[in-house]
């Protein structure tokens, strides 16, 4: 490890001192000479990464920890980070050991014992795989001023970097070694001596050629670039000075960013964007950016009638721009895995590599890397990236799960308000939620009450907020804990707000308003008995009334469940019907998907129920939900107490169970930043349970005489 300098003072030599009589401590070795192997992080180790650690153990002293990306020579110093995951760019490595700067094996020894004599610059270059760079040194006559006195930084590329130049630069170099090739090695030179540690993030050294500067970029994952070259042998000490090994030929930067993109032909169609947008000065002016450039190859893949759109925008062009424009400085090399990144434009890019490729969201379409200006970098792109904040509604259910939903939205005639500068917002349904999809006249209104007036966010919505649709109606918010909905759909995705509108991707076809309770139970056949009994027990003022009800409807099934002498006696007593009824009724409307793991709600007659959620092994085959305009039923249904009833297709109005449980506290609710977790699938249907020492006088056996619990 690196020693500060004050760790290394020595005691005091004065005689009034106990220490004093002490014979004097050792002098400590050069700073130079202090391994700086990368630390091992301490903690439990898995069983690779144990056995790796007693190998090191074994190994040592002065052993240092490397990474090896298999079937290749590239190596990358380990930190602890690093070190775990045992990849880089997603190919597998190896833990390999070699020994650490200034220190070599010997025969018969385990480790590096051996401190290697400090040799000057020269002779350093041959024993660190710098030997091309040794030879050009001598044939450019800077042998004598690397191996003379004074204190020099060498960033000196391997002899795979010299390798790996183009012919052409490298037989212009070797062609004029006393000019050309003698200011490329003094570029890679800075006065002073610099360790790695001193090469800061973000900061630049004056270089021994004509003052021209060397960019320091010291990333998170332990990874330093100097001109986006990365160190790959560092801290190689010298009697005058220190070597750094870097894997490529590090040129001279003058020109900033915008210079660089209008002399290249290939990016004229940027070139004109740029200045349309009024971007020119960003990137003229100082800094330290990224831009993924794309070529004229990229603009020409976008759709005639979408790129004139964008290009005839002046805020959905700015916002294209800066979706290709990084905060940061951020060179190829420093990638070894996926990282989420902030633009200009203010979403995030997923910056990545796949073995040797970079690539932008998952996608290799980076075909030139590391095009350095004074103010930045480029990296060439063959596609155009265009952020959410530039599209039309049209665009944004374009390629998402929602195909179904967007070709009903043409068909139904609304096109025009999908590709058009309306401020609108789109309740886009998942492909699933769909059971039927023939175009008639009514799925045509359904598709226009799919679209809100106004641009919207989720997070602007609040409590029983009425929003408008295109076709005239009021569609309600509800919030819960676990859900945000309108209507009867909740939110299953995280918004995409375009240019004019914003997409709201939901679980369900919608189900407007229709009516009250009473009209709901009174238009299907299957609650009819349930009818009778509201009408028995008095109740039908209360199911007409406007206000938020949830009712929890027994079917004709359920209430044929019940022996028949008991359901006879229950129906010629309106009391006790209307006290039964009321153990079904809430304040309140409570959607399916609002219904989480113990759920409780307070009914209007006892102790609170507790709902939860259960999933059927049978396929979904409903129709449509009902929803009135202000109670909400749920139909429970009843097994057969003398034996189990097979499972039925599950409703939109979903089955609940209902017994009695003990008057629990109720967590309150809290509102919270996290997103919103995506709401059930039509599979899942709601159970509602409620048990209490007390019984319904249904005639029921109780728990004490071993009796089943009575399900409503």
């Amino acid at each position: 490890f690196l020693i500060p300098p004050r760790a290394l003072s020595f005691a005091s030599s004065s005689s009034s001192s106990p220490s004093s009589l002490l014979p004097p401590p050792a002098p400590p070795p050069p700073l130079w000479s202090i391994r700086l192997c990368p630390p091992l992080h301490r903690r439990t180790p898995s069983f690779g990464e144990g056995r790796g650690r007693r190998r090191r153990r074994r190994m040592t002293p002065n052993v240092c920890a490397m990474q090896l990306l298999k079937g290749t020579n590239k190596k990358y110093f380990t930190n602890c980070k690093q070190w775990y995951h045992r990849k880089i760019c997603g190919k597998p490595t190896v833990i390999s050991y070699d020994c650490c700067p200034g220190y070599e094996k010997i025969a018969g020894e385990k480790g590096c014992p051996a401190a290697l004599p400090l040799v000057n610059i020269y002779n350093t270059l041959g024993v660190v795989g710098a030997s091309t760079t040794q030879m050009y040194s001598e044939r450019a006559q800077l042998k004598e001023e690397v191996e003379g006195p004074g204190s020099f930084t060498f960033f000196a590329p391997s002899n795979e970097a010299w390798a790996a130049l183009p012919t052409e630069i490298l037989d212009a170099l070797v062609s004029n070694v006393n000019i050309e090739l003698l200011n490329t090695l003094h570029y890679h030179m800075v006065t002073g001596r610099l360790t790695s540690e001193e090469l800061r993030h973000g900061s630049s050294f004056v270089s021994m050629y004509q003052d021209f500067h060397v960019h320091i970029h010291h990333y998170n994952n332990g990874i330093v670039t100097v001109n986006c070259a990365r160190l790959i042998k560092p801290d190689q000490h010298a009697t005058n000075g220190i070597v750094h090994v870097v894997d490529r030929v590090i040129t001279a930067i003058s020109n900033n960013m915008n210079t660089l993109i209008d002399v290249d032909d290939d990016l004229e169609t940027l070139r004109m964007a740029i200045a349309a947008a009024g971007l020119t000065n960003i990137l003229e002016n100082e800094g330290q950016y990224t831009i993924f450039a794309p070529t004229n190859e990229a603009f020409e893949k976008i759709p005639e009638e979408t790129l004139n759109r964008i290009l005839g925008d002046p805020v959905a062009l700015r916002d294209l721009l800066n979706y290709h424009i990084l905060k940061h400085m951020q060179c190829a090399e420093s990638i070894v895995s996926g990282t989420p990144m902030e633009t200009l434009q203010g979403t995030v890019l997923e910056v990545g590599c796949d073995g040797d490729q970079m690539t932008l969201n998952g996608r290799a379409i980076i075909t030139k890397k590391d095009h350095l200006g004074t103010n930045g970098v480029i990296h060439y792109i063959n596609e155009l990236l265009i952020p959410d904040s530039a599209k039309v509604l049209l665009e944004l259910a374009d390629g998402s799960s929602v195909a179904t939903a967007t070709k009903l939205f043409v068909e139904a005639g609304l096109s025009s308000h999908l590709t058009g500068s309306e401020a609108l917002t789109m309740l886009t349904p998942l492909d699933d939620a769909f059971n039927d999809t023939t175009m008639t006249p009514d799925m045509k209104k359904l598709m226009t009450d799919h679209i809100l007036k106004g641009q919207l966010t989720s997070k602007s919505l609040y409590h029983n907020q009425e929003l408008e649709t295109l076709g005239g109606i009021k569609l309600r918010v509800f919030v819960y804990r676990n859900n945000l909905c309108i209507e009867n759909a909740c939110i299953a995705a995280h918004d995409k707000t375009g240019r004019y509108a914003s997409m709201f991707t939901v679980d369900k076809v919608l189900a407007p308003p229709m009516g009250t309770v009473m009209d709901v139970l009174k238009s299907e056949g299957r609650f009819s008995v349930l009818v009778g009994a509201v009408q028995t027990a008095g109740m039908t003022e209360l199911l007409n009334q406007q206000g938020a009800l949830t009712l929890f409807a027994p079917t004709n099934e359920a209430f044929n469940a019940l022996p028949r002498a008991d359901l006879n006696r229950l129906m010629r007593d309106p009391q006790q019907l209307s006290t039964l009824l009321r153990l079904h009724l809430r304040e309140g409307i409570l959607v399916s998907g609002g219904v989480g793991s113990h759920t409780r709600v307070q009914p209007l007659q006892g102790e609170k129920l507790e709902l939860g959620v259960v999933r059927p092994s049978y396929a979904p085959t409903s129709p449509r939900p009902q929803v009135p305009t202000s109670p909400r039923p749920h139909a429970p249904t009843s097994p057969n107490p003398h034996g189990p009833t097979p499972p039925r297709p599950q409703q939109d109005d979903d089955p609940v169970e209902l017994s009695r449980t003990s008057d629990e506290p109720v967590e309150p609710r809290t509102t919270s930043d996290k997103p919103i977790e995506p709401s059930r699938t039509s599979e899942e249907q709601v159970e509602l349970s409620r048990t209490s020492e007390q019984e319904l006088e249904l005639n029921t056996p109780s728990e004490e005489q071993g009796g089943t619990q009575q399900n409503l």
